[in-house]
């Protein structure tokens, strides 16, 4: 980094403290190799014998192929993550990969001793669901060992970067965050396709005194994150699809028109509904074919327990249309604050609503409203103000999700008021939730926000996925 750039630093740290975000444990690696081939590995060159090269595919839950062979000696393994979750590769007692988010790929390389392995994900429950395989080495030569991640002298870290290295790309990942939040000190930006355009509220039109509301669901080109565009399945273009909003009382249709290319269906999960309403085919309707529309039509109770956060969704082939994008709020009504925050803050309101929707899987991945770090969207609040944050879990695991300095007073669980509010500063969400959470920001700086599974927030290419920031000036 040269003086000019580290000059800069300094300057925005003073400013807003933004770089307590980097110090947060943003950690970037310039290669998606685990070990580089110039590091004295197979296929080094200076007369080393040649490595047989090896594709395994990681999925859910299997490895493939699941009989792996080999001849003894340096062999290097092509490891591509082809499933919806995180997973890994490894040769039990030798090495392994790092995690590795749905669609990465690392090389493995290892110097093998004929034998017979075990090779299996690590990842808690993976090897038990069926992740699980064996490496058969034949003949003569090779350690038995991994090759060396660190040079001899101990000055390499994670994937074979100095530590000066591995800081000068942590300030490059805190900087295209800032860039594409309109945060750079120096006015610098990244573009992002339609950022910010997820979560919009779609305005209904009124018919007979109905709200009516339009969806289409499609693929589109969905940026997740700079310059990486994914295939995504979404509701009027966006991931998330646009927030809906009625109140009690009301009559609501929503018009879902299919442009997909398979069959599909709605589900409005949590809300109170007639059958023919709930969206899952074959059961309560007929799946809706491609080029078709359905109707659902229903008027939003009065009376029992209000569940006033709710979320629509796909319920047909859902393990893959949810995931990959198909997924919105749908609020009914306002939340009531609860007298704790009174009590506690002198407050009767908030200052900022967030919805927030968590994804792990599909086309989308680890992400938090259809972004995945650097491209997700920053926060700026002032001092003293509070934000009401809704948690939507539209993933396939659980999200602890951890905002660094403000507790949490969680007042609400899928859309329904707790009797007794409590605070936390992690709040974990099992996909179908929902929790709403009161964060009130005494403290100035940039705090990190993020799934506190580190494994979906940093990598060693550093600060990633499930991770964005709120600034209080």
């Amino acid at each position: 980094m040269g003086k000019t750039e580290r000059n800069t630093l300094s300057i925005l740290s003073a400013a807003v403290a933004i770089f307590a975000l980097v110090i947060a444990g943003v950690a970037v690696a310039v290669s998606n190799r685990n070990v580089t081939s110039d590091e004295g590995g197979a296929g080094s060159g200076g007369g080393a014998a040649a490595a047989t090269r090896i594709s395994v595919n990681l999925s859910e839950f299997k490895i493939e192929p699941a009989a792996l062979s080999a001849p003894a000696g340096p062999v290097v393994f092509e490891v591509k993550n082809a499933g919806s979750l995180v997973h890994n590769f490894a040769i039990e007692g030798v090495a392994t990969t790092r995690d590795l988010a749905p669609g990465e790929s690392a090389i493995l390389e290892v110097d093998l001793a004929a034998g017979e392995y075990k090779v299996l994900c690590t990842i808690v429950g993976h090897e038990a669901s069926g992740m699980v395989g064996t490496l058969s080495v034949s003949g003569e030569g090779g350690g038995g060992a991994a090759v060396p991640t660190t040079a001899d002298d101990g000055s390499h870290v994670s994937g074979g970067q100095t530590a000066e290295e591995m800081e000068e790309a942590m300030v490059a990942v805190a900087m295209d965050f800032l860039k594409v939040n309109g945060l750079h000190p120096d006015g610098e930006t990244i573009e992002i396709k339609d950022f910010g355009k997820e979560n919009a509220i779609l305005e209904p039109r009124i018919e007979g005194g109905v709200k009516v509301f339009d969806l289409t669901a499609e693929v589109v080109d969905w940026e997740i994150e700079p310059g990486k565009m994914v295939k995504a399945w979404a509701y009027n273009g966006t991931v998330p699809g646009p927030i809906i909003k009625v109140d009690p009382g009301d009559k609501l249709r929503i018009n879902l028109t299919n442009k997909l290319p398979e069959f599909t269906s709605l589900h409005p999960h949590g809300c109170d509904v007639p059958n023919n309403m709930d969206g899952f085919d074959p059961y309560t309707q007929d799946a809706i074919a491609p080029g078709d529309t359905f109707v659902y039509e229903w008027e939003v109770p009065t009376e029992g327990i209000q569940k006033q956060v709710c979320m629509y969704h796909s319920h047909h082939n859902a393990q893959v249309q949810v995931p990959n994008g198909l997924v919105g709020a749908l609020y009914i009504g306002d939340l009531a604050l609860p007298a704790k925050f009174t009590e506690d803050t002198g407050k009767t309101s908030f200052d900022r609503e967030v919805t927030m929707v968590l994804n792990d899987a599909g086309t989308i991945g680890l992400s938090l409203n259809g972004r995945s770090f650097p491209a997700t969207q920053g926060y700026v609040v002032k001092k003293g103000e509070t934000m009401l944050v809704h948690y939507f879990n539209e993933g396939l695991q659980i999200h602890p999700m951890h905002l660094h300095a403000p507790h949490a007073l969680v007042f609400a669980k899928d859309g329904v008021p707790l009797d007794s509010p409590f605070y936390s500063d992690t709040v974990n969400v099992a996909p179908g939730e929902r929790w709403s959470v009161l964060y009130t920001f005494e403290r100035e700086g940039v705090w990190a926000w993020h799934c506190h599974i580190l494994t979906h927030a940093e990598t060693p290419q550093g600060f990633r996925y499930m991770a964005t920031a709120v600034v209080v000036q």
